[in-house]
């Protein structure tokens, strides 16, 4: 049975966690529909340091807004920037005893598809002193996007605190079962920024998933626990397609999860470009500056395959490759498979 988050009491010297984002190779908007997907965390992350005090107001400082945020440990907050509301819902699910003053950095990109509110979450829930494994604390940070508008799934929260180095993660969002999956030591894999921008509750992401949930309700089961056949039997056009990408994405996964196993990164990298097109004409979630990019990429020579990355409407491209990759005038960021989230004392 899985034990319920609390929170602990901190020593004097108050506590310090780092959680990494994340990078999806493939399996997007399959985890809310009960399919497959296949994310690694990496080396860029968000840390977060809290100095407990006997004030009755926790005190926010972030890299990401020049003004600090106080929010108290009960009551209503009050008019608050994004991220401090995210940090609001937190603190509202872990409760700690005391407040006292957090001090936040990190080298994300915000509203890169990399996961940085997840990683925020997760290390501010940590230095809170939250506990349990990592089921739990994922789903306390779920619970606290949801509180601020976002209906994210279990993926994100999920893959940053079980991610292990050199291994991405192969989640199985019906039964929440995980899988350890090595990646190559030739593989190289790298995060491109299209330049635009997003944030999920300014985006049609609620909708896609209601569609989804429509299309479902056809079918008769979730739509990772289908088949493309049973995609191909719903009768609205829009959910059929809805419904195609999740069930082919889902099969995707497995297939991409085998290939990193056999080492075959021309066949990975197949199925990464074939999940773009399918996010792209089926889900449609991708815009012109991703598709440019991801075309860009894949007539790069020694470029395996590139897609999207995380929920689509902007954000970064995902490529994998047989060597580094030029990184020109936009950001790029090579990364690495990394453990997921520690704590310790500051």
């Amino acid at each position: 049975m899985l034990c319920e988050a609390r929170a602990v009491s901190v020593e004097a010297v108050g506590r310090r966690a780092f959680a990494p984002g994340r990078v999806n190779l493939i399996g997007d908007h399959t985890d809310y529909n009960a399919g497959l997907a296949l994310p690694m965390a990496i080396q860029l992350g968000v840390e977060v340091e809290y100095h407990p005090d006997d004030r009755a107001v926790l005190v926010v400082e972030s890299d990401l807004d020049p003004s600090p945020a106080a929010i108290p440990l009960s009551g209503p907050p009050g008019p608050l920037a994004p991220w401090s509301r995210l940090a609001a819902a937190v603190l509202d699910q872990v409760r700690p005893a005391v407040g006292g003053r957090v001090v936040v950095r990190s080298d994300l990109p915000v509203g890169g598809g990399l996961s940085s509110s997840a990683a925020f979450s997760v290390a501010l829930a940590l230095a809170l002193g939250a506990t349990g494994d990592p089921l739990t604390l994922a789903r306390l940070c779920q619970r606290a996007e949801r509180a601020v508008g976002v209906p994210v799934g279990l993926m994100d929260p999920l893959v940053v605190m079980a991610a292990r180095s050199r291994r991405a993660l192969l989640v199985d969002f019906d039964t929440l079962r995980t899988e350890q999956v090595p990646v190559p030591e030739g593989a190289v894999v790298t995060v491109v920024d299209s330049g635009t921008a997003r944030r999920l509750d300014a985006t049609a992401y609620a909708t896609r998933r209601a569609e989804c949930e429509a299309a479902a309700g056809f079918v008769g089961r979730p739509l990772g626990r289908a088949s493309p056949a049973d995609a191909e039997r719903v009768a609205d056009p829009l959910l059929r397609r809805r419904a195609r990408h999740v069930t082919t994405e889902t099969a995707r996964v497995r297939a991409f999860a085998r290939a990193l196993e056999r080492v075959d990164l021309v066949e990975a990298g197949r199925l990464m470009t074939e999940s773009h097109r399918s996010l792209a004409d089926d889900f449609e979630v991708s815009t012109a500056a991703l598709d440019e990019l991801v075309e860009r990429l894949c007539s790069t020579p020694g470029v395996y395959g590139a897609r999207l990355t995380g929920a689509g409407f902007g954000g970064c491209v995902v490529a994998l490759s047989a060597a580094p990759l030029e990184r020109g005038g936009g950001r790029a960021w090579e990364v690495r498979a990394s453990a997921g989230a520690r704590v310790g004392a500051n």
